[in-house]
């Protein structure tokens, strides 16, 4: 496959590279045995040398600030109705972004809606991270039958729309944070899978994993303990676009009211207000802003890891 060659070659380019920086940030040692500090330096220079990179870095860290104080912040459930209903953003000073056609506080709906909406997204990658990983780390080590038939699965899931299986584990199960992180990671596992698949068939012709079989190591210490930890890079920027993804996607199941219905979502604040959307435009503005900032930090970060973490972008810089 054509695709597959123009990884293979791109991998090969950075291999050596690839294990110096495995070597500082998981671990990892190099030919010689010894940690190559130096590459980590490297990486975290020229992602804070990036101000994209460095602005969704604090964007990220202020949606993160506000999730964990969201409960000092605003005690109490963000569903409670506190005050009259349509009170405008500044009209009172108790309820600074306003309150709902029920009453609620905005600004605790978009505080609580934070910790929702950070905690699925970062599920859901992880599930999705396991999944993928372990699928194109057999496929890509082993090969032959074993990754045909991988190959096969993952192109079958490929074919049906995420959003679209989404919808149908989620309205199979009983909507809750639990099953919708569950359903968006199981959704979203096949793009990572190539791409360890990718690493993996490259990695696992190296001199330092044909050093490591001599020495009589099992698969499994080849895989996770020599290859994995090398393969990790482009994982790593994978999982900024999955969590970008999982916020949109249960934004989406929230606002056409598949969403948890126990919780605060910024998806489901823009589904309840919409029909007040000429009236109080600020009940779908406002957490519609805070997905678009959310989403937004998330691309730059993963833009700015990209360029950090490929050995052909830093060689331009």
């Amino acid at each position: 496959m054509a695709s597959d060659s123009t990884e293979l070659a791109s991998s090969a380019h950075g291999s050596a590279w690839r294990r110096q920086l495995a070597g500082a940030l998981f671990g990892a040692r190099s030919a010689r045995g010894v940690p190559s500090a130096h590459a980590s330096r490297g990486v975290w220079r020229a992602l804070l040398g990036n101000p994209s990179a460095l602005a969704g870095i604090v964007l990220l860290t202020a949606f993160i600030a506000l999730a964990l104080a969201a409960p000092h912040l605003f005690p109490g459930d963000p569903l409670d109705m506190v005050a009259a209903p349509f009170e405008w953003p500044g009209s009172d000073p108790l309820y600074r972004l306003g309150t709902d056609s029920l009453g609620r506080d905005v600004a605790a709906g978009i505080a609580h809606g934070t910790r929702v909406s950070l905690l699925i997204g970062a599920s859901a990658a992880a599930i999705g991270l396991v999944i993928g990983t372990l699928v194109g780390a057999i496929a890509g080590f082993f090969g032959g039958v074993i990754d045909d038939l991988l190959v096969r699965i993952t192109e079958l899931f490929q074919t049906v729309p995420s959003f679209l299986l989404v919808i149908v584990i989620v309205a199979i199960g009983r909507p809750s944070v639990t099953v919708i992180a569950l359903a968006i990671g199981v959704a979203s596992w096949p793009t990572v899978a190539r791409i360890v698949r990718a690493e993996f068939r490259t990695l696992r012709q190296a001199d330092f994993v044909l050093a490591a079989r001599s020495q009589g190591f099992s698969d499994a210490r080849l895989i996770f303990g020599e290859i994995l930890p090398n393969a990790l890079p482009p994982v790593i920027v994978t999982a900024s676009v999955m969590v970008a993804s999982a916020i949109l996607i249960e934004s989406s199941l929230s606002f056409l009211g598949m969403g948890d219905p126990n919780v605060v979502t910024w998806g489901g604040m823009i589904g309840a207000g919409r029909d007040s959307l000429r009236t109080a435009w600020y009940l779908t503005a406002l957490p519609g802003a805070a997905i678009v900032l959310a989403v937004l930090a998330l691309n730059l970060l993963g833009d700015g890891l990209n360029d950090a973490l490929n050995p052909r972008m830093r060689e331009r810089s």
